[in-house]
């Protein structure tokens, strides 16, 4: 399951959790994914056994599938929003000392540019 990462897994499992009979193509429209690779990853989580399939006729009597988390997929899906939410909080305290320094940045530069524009006024 390599080939998809922790933010697509738990992207896939949240959405499902919500909308057990979405179609392939809404999940990879939805996700901005191919169908190839929502196909892939299902598949992988059915391996995995966080997912299991039931079919049913939709409203226009065509068949369906209807995708449920098991208990280890609800788990599974917990444990990546903890991770998720760990390094967007990561991600959030990065991006505020990012702020904080281009602030300090722009504060001393227009300082510096008061300054000067002081200095040619007054010559």
């Amino acid at each position: 399951m390599a080939f998809f990462g922790d933010d697509v897994r738990y992207n896939l499992l949240k959405f499902l959790a919500t909308n057990p009979g979405a179609s392939q193509r809404d999940i990879a429209r939805h996700l901005g994914i191919s169908v190839g690779k929502v196909n892939y990853c299902i598949h992988a989580l059915i391996d995995r056994g966080w997912l299991k399939v039931q079919n049913f006729k939709n409203s226009r009597q065509k068949s369906a599938y209807l995708y449920l988390l098991t208990p280890s997929g609800m788990d599974q899906k917990v444990s990546l929003a903890i991770r998720f939410l760990q390094r967007k909080l990561h991600e959030y305290d990065h991006l505020a000392h990012e702020i904080e320094a281009l602030r300090e940045e722009v504060g001393s530069a227009t300082e510096t540019d008061a300054a000067t524009s002081t200095d040619f006024v007054a010559s």
